[in-house]
């Protein structure tokens, strides 16, 4: 019997996508051979692909789509980033991202859609998926923005492929200027969304809780300074306001030229454009942000699973 080794098993892993033990275990049944232990891999997937659901998948894809005047960005969750450069995985985020232009917000309404060629629903794809592919994968969001007239502008930070990345962005533009200025507009501006994470449309729409959290933070850091309580209220409401303009979109500075809000870089293009234009809406997708990550000694996993 070929011996097996770390390195083997490592690689393996990064091959697969597979747990270090299953990819010990392949090499062992198949005697070191590195295709037939995949295909083994495939294999056992097809019977414990239900089992897979216990793990944390927080790599993956964000897909964009538009079709005309509505737009849709979809997440989907892996276990490693190399399943993010499987054609197969990245066909299928392709697909839910169109799919969703229908479906809309609901990630249930999308997961049980009917899935392009007869294959069964979005999720008994995305079940074959797990199993061919060997880890588990997630449906985890889906938003759609659309406009009665204008534009709806997608970008995709650091593209793996056409439409599919880490970062998703979508910008929605309404008025009747000119489309080419207002795509023009919608790109730099979905270029400064991702760049500077906007929390919300407006300050209005800033999650209440992060304000006030925001506020006792800066209250502490005023209480030391020793100020009398007036000038320390006057501290803290500074605080809260610079965080509100700095984390609405609408008013927060453009990237581009670091001196003008956004409000007032869309007011000179649509004078310029001699038309009217609206930020109506946007969308930034960050692949797995918000999903609290596993971590592990991956030298001490690649001794334990040598060792057997």
């Amino acid at each position: 019997m070929a011996e097996i080794t770390a390195a083997a098993v490592k690689d393996l892993r990064e091959k697969s996508g597979a747990g270090m033990m299953d990819c010990k275990k392949a090499l062992t049944e198949t005697n070191g051979d590195m295709d037939a232990a995949i295909d083994w891999l495939r294999t056992k997937g097809l019977a414990t692909a239900a089992k897979k659901s216990s793990r944390t998948a927080a790599e993956g894809l964000v897909g964009v789509a538009v079709e005309g005047t509505k737009g849709a960005a979809v997440e989907v969750n892996s276990e490693t980033d190399f399943v993010a450069k499987n054609d197969q995985f990245q066909d299928f985020v392709r697909t839910v991202s169109k799919l969703a232009l229908t479906t809309g917000n609901e990630i249930d309404a999308l997961a049980t859609a009917a899935y392009p060629g007869g294959e069964g629903t979005v999720a008994d794809k995305l079940t074959s998926n797990v199993a061919t592919i060997g880890e588990n994968q997630t449906l985890r969001r889906a938003k759609v923005v659309e406009v009665a007239q204008g534009v709806v502008v997608p970008y995709v930070h650091n593209a793996a492929a056409p439409g599919l990345g880490k970062i998703g962005v979508l910008v929605a533009l309404e008025g009747d200027a000119p489309v080419a200025e207002m795509e023009s507009l919608g790109k730099q501006i979905a270029m400064h969304i991702a760049a500077a994470f906007p929390q919300a449309l407006t300050e209005d729409g800033l999650d209440p809780a992060a304000i006030e959290r925001e506020r006792a933070i800066a209250a502490e850091k005023a209480a030391e300074s020793g100020k009398p309580a007036n000038i320390i209220e006057k501290m803290v409401e500074g605080a809260v306001a610079k965080y509100r303009k700095e984390n609405a979109l609408i008013s927060q500075i453009f990237v581009m030229d670091n001196k003008t809000p956004i409000a007032q870089v869309i007011a000179a293009a649509a004078k310029a454009a001699g038309g009217s234009i609206t930020l109506k809406d946007y969308v930034r997708f960050q692949l797995g942000e918000g999903i609290e990550k596993e971590t592990s000694d991956f030298a001490a996993e690649v001794a334990a699973a040598a060792k057997g």
